[in-house]
């Protein structure tokens, strides 16, 4: 039996992929096993959950039956009138943004149609570039995430760390991924296509797949606040303790 990795060297590497995770916009068209995903699942299924609900269900889909849901997907959402028919299946947003949600948002759209040549105000290649979403960035897998409506709200964080288990997954076996709530106005879509019972929500979609590090978009690289600008260390010592 090997020496188990140093403390050190197990940081480095699990800080080093969850560093790189981002938001892929172009994938090459290389297939990706059946049996990664199965792994990647499996092991994203070690997130944590309320009592052990486990409230994730995941459909994928690959190949023609991907391809029928983008080609619909796409002409609807560049149809304004078939476009308005649709809702969201739930509040992903906030009604009002406000500083400093609002500048962030704007800065990745700013960046992002800026290395596209996009120029502020061409709302036609701005929703030619967001209906990218729902062919998947061209990634050849496809995932979709539902959960049972009569679950609460803390299943809801529970999902969240379940996905990025997925992404972090992804990336220790050298995919990608983009998760994309874009799919969620198109949730009648979605659910018909797929075979999505009416008792579940339509969380999330995802796109996966190997970067197509060709393509100028994947050179996006958003910002983060560092920890000191979003933490609060409270520390009350008594009589006696040490600093």
């Amino acid at each position: 039996m090997s020496d188990p990795l140093p403390q050190s060297e197990i940081a480095r590497i699990v800080d080093s992929v969850i560093r790189g995770r981002r938001s892929v916009r172009a994938f090459l068209p290389t297939p990706v096993p059946k049996e990664t995903i199965q792994e990647i699942l499996d092991v994203a299924a070690r997130a944590p959950s309320g009592t052990n609900t486990q409230p994730w269900k995941v459909t994928v889909v690959t190949g023609g039956k991907k391809e029928a849901l983008s080609r619909e997907l796409i002409e609807t959402a560049l149809d304004p009138a078939r476009d308005a028919e649709h809702t969201q299946e739930y509040s992903y947003y906030p009604a009002k943004w406000t500083h400093p949600y609002i500048d962030r948002r704007r800065k990745v759209g700013y960046d992002l149609y800026g290395l596209l040549g996009i120029a502020k105000g061409d709302k036609d290649r701005m929703n030619r570039q967001f209906a990218r979403n729902y062919a998947f960035f061209d990634a050849p897998v496809g995932l979709f995430f539902t959960m049972d409506r009569i679950l609460g709200q803390g299943s809801w964080l529970d999902y969240g760390m379940f996905l990025q288990n997925v992404m972090i997954s992804a990336r220790a076996r050298g995919l990608e991924t983009c998760p994309q709530a874009a799919f969620t106005k198109y949730h009648r879509i979605v659910s018909r296509h797929l075979e999505i019972p009416e008792e579940e929500m339509l969380v999330s979609g995802m796109a996966l797949g190997y970067e197509d590090a060709s393509k100028v978009e994947n050179s996006l690289r958003t910002e983060r606040e560092p920890a000191g600008r979003f933490t609060r260390f409270l520390d009350q010592r008594g009589p006696g303790m040490q600093g």
